[in-house]
């Protein structure tokens, strides 16, 4: 087999076992709420269950980088889906709720996967299609989407405890699949004895924690908005288990699939220009879904005049399949810049990134749960998305926007005095 076919063959097995890990690591997603109502869960506990196996997933990302680099993606990938079936397999018969927690962590490891398969993927393409190339992997977010699919209708047909053992079966399917249709080239391993410890020392890059802010956004947002929207659904619009989950779908999916889209703009017209936009588009879709559901009344000649303000469950599905778009185009764009400007290091800083955007997913939903508790406003999860986008934008426009400017500036004063 040629090198092309094989580069092909990569593509499309890892593709598919990431979409698999990533339909694994959003299990909680939707059984989280049969469980959330057999345990008495608040919301702030529903957020640590659902955020537990993104703990694990974000933490073995750097290490899981390194050892892509040093031993190949594909021994590396297929040992991580092989170690988490177990676990997938026990969660079915956890009944307490550190039982969750615990097997949750192992499960958890599903979510390491996207650090494995990136620079295996990128490596087997020349650099000016490595954008797209990521991108199509990283379309297996949309394993999120999956779930929301499948999950639902097991759990209605058979009760939650089917969902993890029929996805035992399926990792272990995907796993075979994988081991029979990738490959290994001696060319793509990095040999290197850097330690851990070593590697994180790359933070003490600005432009790796500008690129780890970025990450946390679009990719942790990703990560906890998918695991908080069934139960958002079900309780702001009150809608049954099977519905919440199709319309939260909208937003999960194009949050994955367009990714490879968003890998080609990147390649086409620049990692900034695209993560430029993604930050401004996220800004406008947050602030209104910011606003909560409001009644007021109004003094007016006639007596008092009542209005309601607020987004009904149309328009609030609408924003937020334009915020999947948007954080699609922008987990491909974030990459982009790591493949541009660490291209023999992709492993390494794409492990730091990563873990940086799988932390924003386990801190954000226990953040979302307890701003529930406290406010009793739902919105208020995206209250705290719209804070950390503003963020983004400031740090982004000094550091980038600007400075562009500047030098466009100094450029023109030169050429016109020199």
């Amino acid at each position: 087999m040629n090198k092309g076919r094989q580069a092909l063959s990569v593509l499309l097995v890892s593709t598919l076992a990431f979409t698999v890990c990533f339909m694994v690591w959003m299990m909680f997603g939707v059984i989280g709420i049969p469980i959330r109502k057999a345990l008495g869960l608040n919301a702030t506990e529903f957020g640590l269950l659902t955020a537990t196996p993104v703990l694990t997933g974000s933490l073995i990302r750097v290490p899981l980088g390194i050892w892509t680099d040093k031993y190949g993606g594909r021994v590396v990938m297929a040992t991580l889906m092989a170690t988490t079936v177990p676990a997938i397999w026990l969660m079915g018969y956890a009944t307490a709720y550190w039982h969750f927690l615990v097997i949750g962590l192992f499960v958890g490891l599903a979510g390491g996967s996207f650090s494995a398969g990136t620079p295996y993927v990128a490596r087997w393409f020349p650099k000016n299609r490595q954008g797209f190339a990521m991108g199509i992997y990283g379309a297996g977010n949309s394993g999120a989407a999956v779930n929301k699919f499948v999950a639902p209708a097991l759990v209605v047909g058979f009760g939650w405890a089917m969902v993890p053992q029929v996805y035992a079966a399926i990792m272990l399917g995907a796993l075979v699949v994988f081991w029979l249709f990738s490959h290994t080239d001696p060319a793509h391993l990095v040999p290197s004895n850097t330690r851990f410890s070593d590697q994180l020392k790359m933070l003490r890059d600005p432009r790796v924690l500008k690129y780890c802010q970025y990450y946390s956004i679009v990719f942790g947002g990703y990560v906890a908005l998918s695991l908080w929207m069934v139960q958002y659904y079900v309780g702001e619009f009150g809608l049954e288990i099977r519905s919440a989950a199709l319309l939260a779908a909208c937003f999960s999916l194009p949050g994955g699939l367009l990714r490879a889209v968003g890998g080609w703009l990147s390649d086409k017209y620049g990692a900034h220009s695209v993560t430029w936009w993604v930050l401004w588009v996220s800004w406008i879709c947050l602030f209104l879904l910011s606003y909560p559901q409001t009644d007021f009344s109004i003094l007016t000649a006639n007596g008092p005049a009542q209005f309601h303000l607020g987004l009904n469950v149309y328009a609030f599905t609408g924003l937020m399949f334009l915020l999947g778009i948007a954080w699609a185009f922008g987990k491909a764009s974030v990459f982009k810049y790591i493949s541009d400007e660490y291209p023999s290091n992709i492993g390494t800083v794409s492990g730091i990134v990563g873990l940086a955007g799988g932390l924003g997913g386990f801190v954000l939903p226990i953040l979302f749960g307890a701003l529930m508790d406290l406010t009793g406003i739902r919105s208020s999860t995206f209250m705290l998305m719209y804070g950390i986008v503003w963020v983004s934008l400031i740090w982004m426009y000094w550091t980038e926007v600007r400075r562009t400017e500047l030098m466009g500036k100094n450029a023109s004063q030169f050429a016109l005095h020199g």
